[in-house]
């Protein structure tokens, strides 16, 4: 009888986590009709270019790789008025969730700390952020 084989899934590292984030969230707005460019690097304040039917959204993505993940650093001061956030939780390579936020939703639930902020998953879960991609489309009320 064949010895039985475990096979188990690397954890991306940190970087690897936020680019995969990056990579799905453009992925699934290319999939709605928008035309995407990314910024690859790091230190930036914008991660993904998404236009549709002339409208450009400017898009800063944060990833966390894990469901039991608390939830997504970022501090006070780097939330701008004018970028969409799209949050994701890629539950360990299953199929990610998307939460699409303004930086005025994520000020009303972030919580600031010494050093680093954080949005909690569970307050997100809470939110009417799910798959709302709808706040992308042009013409349409966030």
């Amino acid at each position: 009888m064949p010895e039985s084989i475990n096979i188990t899934t690397p954890l991306p590292s940190k970087n690897g986590t936020g680019l995969s984030g990056e990579y799905f969230v453009a992925a699934e707005l290319y999939r709605r009709g928008f035309s995407v460019g990314m910024t690859i690097g790091n230190a930036k304040s914008i991660d993904i270019l998404a236009e549709k039917d002339g409208k450009v959204i400017q898009i800063q993505v944060k990833a966390i790789f894990r469901k039991q993940s608390v939830g997504w650093n970022m501090n006070d001061h780097s939330l701008l008025d004018h970028i969409l956030y799209v949050l994701v939780n890629l539950n360990s390579w299953e199929q990610p969730d998307y939460y699409i936020l303004t930086a005025k939703e994520i000020r009303k639930y972030h919580k600031q700390y010494v050093g680093r902020g954080i949005l909690d998953l569970s307050k997100a879960k809470k939110l009417n952020c799910l798959d709302r991609w709808d706040k992308l489309e042009p013409n349409k009320k966030k």
